[in-house]
């Protein structure tokens, strides 16, 4: 029931772009490396090439796809759709976290213009080196209502916002915590 592809076409774009919700897998070193897996809302996955993905990052729940990938580079991203249709997709790559400024993030900006936030942490890139579809019949039907307010409302209570610069984005530099102290 899977299909394998080198890259990411229209169609699989637009199943991507569709989706509300992806997950993050990544895997420290050794075989004692600790499995992280993290649902993503909020920011969108944007294809920016047929193998290449990326996305805005908020704080939460600590930073260890940043910590995983800049050892390793290992990445799984993963679409289901909870709609009519049925399907999963999987992008398998090397990843890595880029402050907001990083130079190999400037080409890619405009693209997460709807995105951006004070208290966006990073973004990051993915380079894909394989595509998985499969089936997804066993995936639940479901319906977007809405995006949760409650991550802005952590961000607010505990770090300070960074300014927006004229171009939309915010200011370079750490979040802070409320103390001063980067997060």
């Amino acid at each position: 029931m899977a299909d394998w592809y080198d890259s990411i076409d229209a169609g699989r774009r637009a199943f991507i772009e569709r989706q509300h919700l992806f997950f993050v897998a990544t895997a420290g070193d050794g075989p004692d490396g600790t499995v992280n897996l993290s649902p993503k809302g909020r920011a969108l996955c944007r294809v920016l090439g047929p193998n290449l993905v990326g996305w805005l990052d908020y704080p939460g729940s600590g930073n260890e796809t940043a910590n995983h990938t800049a050892t390793n580079g290992r990445i799984t991203v993963m679409f289901c759709s909870f709609e009519t249709a049925t399907g999963i997709l999987r992008l398998y790559g090397r990843g890595r976290a880029l402050a907001l400024d990083a130079a190999e993030f400037a080409p890619h900006r405009e693209a997460f213009r709807d995105d951006v936030h004070p208290f966006v942490r990073q973004a990051f890139l993915v380079d894909v080196e394989r595509v998985q579809t499969s089936c997804g019949y066993a995936v639940p039907r479901m319906e977007f209502v809405a995006e949760r307010d409650t991550l802005d409302r952590w961000c607010e209570n505990r770090l300070q916002p960074r300014g927006i610069a004229s171009d939309g984005f915010p200011t370079p530099g750490p979040l802070l915590r409320k103390d001063g102290t980067p997060l």
